[in-house]
């Protein structure tokens, strides 16, 4: 008989149940990055929406980000100006104001809607309630670029588009967590789930290239494209997404102990610890779930014992006063508040920040706005190694927050010595703005929505997650508008109001970071734990 080829040979090497899990895990990765890349176009386009251009040649019109400071005419020009490049009704004094309003539009609709969003979605099937969300979130993204080949001028159109597109949006998190959280146990959940959040910064990666490939010949196409990927992502979902694990009879992840798993009509508990062929110690729990179907590591009778269900499914879905009793909620909640307060200010106008400093068109800001992002990628997984190791999420994110404040310090001050400090502040400001909020929304708000207090009620996952993300998206909407309030009167502004918000996020973790530092025995037994549902 043939040797089986080296490719066959990996293929088997892993079990049907490993097989699903990574599938999930891309899908969810895919869906919510296209969420975030359908988000960027706007603050790529900030720069277009609003310029100035000075005329070369009869007929020849030139892009000039310095004219209007070296030239004695007033900063608003008359609609016939051949120099006058802007979009109307962004052409106005007051462009910063009416520009900040957009953000504020989507952010603010998604953060009420993100509260109401928890609650409907652990109530309807996660596959037709995200698919629905994202068809709706790729017709209204599309719809503001179509302003642009109507010619619409409108303030109120696109202040409308953007409301009802920030509503949609709130479909996605609380679905591809609680997706995730089905599938996925507790075992290096920070790290699992720091790889996973990337999804945020691959995601604005991608939108920004997208975006700045047109933003300079035909804007619209900016938002089009972007709005027809969410939509096609939308129709993947509803194919591909499996919710939970049984419904294909996979197993759910095994813990040792205390932890019911359901298969059928009957729940299967862990009595001992699997151990390896090789070595007479425990595998960790995640390993154990990883293995126990692949014929290498099969767990003996006497280790499961089966009892009946308990209906355990049929549990009411807790209320939203419920989940904020659920120790931690409100303390991470005000952080991410601010947290996420700084991370969208520059989501929203990095761009147009280096487009200032660094006097390169919009294009050119957009792609190198990237390497934050990028940095993003390496604080988010970084942030949830070290939770892991440590077993505090709190410290973990209070140390980052800590170190970030003076960042932007330095980034406010080195940015402006030339493109190569604003490429390394760039990426050491992404890693540290964007670790907490990371670990934050994801492995945190995982571990609360699983709390031990909830007994195993599977629905609350969605609510908290919703609560976490909600109050953060209060901050988020605040963020880029109070950026454009205060950017007229000096950049140095917005960024002493970063450093403000970085040390309010802080603050709100003291207790849970003293509690954390002060009982370290007991670290590991207020980690809360993932129930399967």
């Amino acid at each position: 008989m043939a040797p089986l080829p080296a490719g066959i040979r990996f293929i088997i090497s892993f079990s049907r149940d490993q097989w699903y899990r990574a599938f999930i895990f891309v899908l969810t990765f895919l869906l919510y990055a296209s969420f975030h890349l359908s988000r960027k176009p706007i603050s790529i386009v900030k720069g277009e929406l609003h310029r100035y251009c000075a005329a070369l040649n009869e007929g020849d019109v030139e892009f000039s980000s310095q004219s209007r400071r070296a030239s004695d005419t007033p900063r608003h020009q008359p609609p016939d100006n051949e120099t006058d490049c802007s979009w109307a009704p962004f052409d106005q004094d007051n462009y910063q104001q009416l520009l900040g309003a957009l953000d504020y539009s989507f952010l603010c609709a998604y953060a009420i809607g993100m509260y109401l969003s928890g609650i409907i979605g652990e109530r309807l099937p996660i596959r037709y309630y995200l698919t629905s969300g994202m068809l709706a979130s790729g017709a209204f993204t599309a719809l503001f670029g179509l302003g642009y080949f109507y010619n619409i001028h409108s303030f109120g159109f696109y202040v409308v588009t953007q409301i009802i597109n920030g509503l949609v949006q709130t479909t996605g998190w609380p679905s591809v967590v609680t997706c995730l959280g089905n599938w996925f146990g507790k075992g290096r959940r920070g790290l699992i789930m720091g790889v996973w959040n990337s999804h945020t910064s691959v995601g604005n990666i991608l939108g920004s290239l997208i975006a700045g490939y047109w933003v300079s010949t035909c804007w619209g196409l900016s938002f089009i494209v972007p709005g027809a990927i969410v939509a096609a992502m939308g129709i993947v979902c509803f194919l591909f997404l499996i919710e939970h694990p049984k419904d294909i009879a996979c197993s759910s992840s095994l813990v040792a102990h205390s932890r019911g798993h359901e298969n059928g009509a009957h729940r299967f508990r862990l009595q001992k610890q699997v151990f390896t062929d090789d070595e007479n110690k425990p595998l960790d729990p995640e390993i154990q779930c990883l293995l126990l179907s692949d014929g290498k590591h099969p767990v003996h009778q006497s280790h499961v014992v089966v009892l009946p269900a308990d209906g355990g499914g049929s549990m009411a879905a807790i209320s939203f006063t419920g989940a904020l009793r659920i120790p931690g909620v409100i303390e991470f909640s005000l952080c991410l508040l601010f947290a996420k307060l700084v991370s969208y200010t520059f989501l929203f106008w990095l761009p147009l920040y280096i487009t200032s400093v660094d006097h390169l068109d919009a294009r050119q800001a957009g792609e190198l706005s990237t390497l934050f992002d990028v940095g993003g990628i390496f604080g988010g997984i970084l942030a949830g190694v070290i939770s892991d190791r440590l077993e505090k999420r709190a410290s973990t994110c209070g140390l980052m927050l800590l170190l970030a404040a003076p960042t932007l310090y330095m980034f406010s001050t080195i940015s402006r010595m030339g493109l190569e400090a604003t490429i390394a502040m760039l990426l050491l400001s992404g890693a540290l703005v964007s670790g907490p909020y990371a670990l934050i929304t994801t492995a945190v708000s995982a571990d609360l929505g699983t709390h031990k207090s909830l007994k195993g009620n599977s629905h609350a996952l969605a609510t908290v997650t919703a609560i976490i993300d909600g109050t953060g998206s209060v901050g988020a909407a605040l963020g880029p508008l109070l950026a454009g309030l205060l950017s007229p009167s000096g950049w140095n502004n917005v960024f002493y109001m970063l450093m403000v918000a970085d040390a309010c996020a802080l603050l709100f973790l003291i207790r849970l970071i003293h509690k954390e530092l002060s009982c370290p025995g007991s670290a590991a037994g207020d980690q809360v734990l993932f129930k399967e549902h």
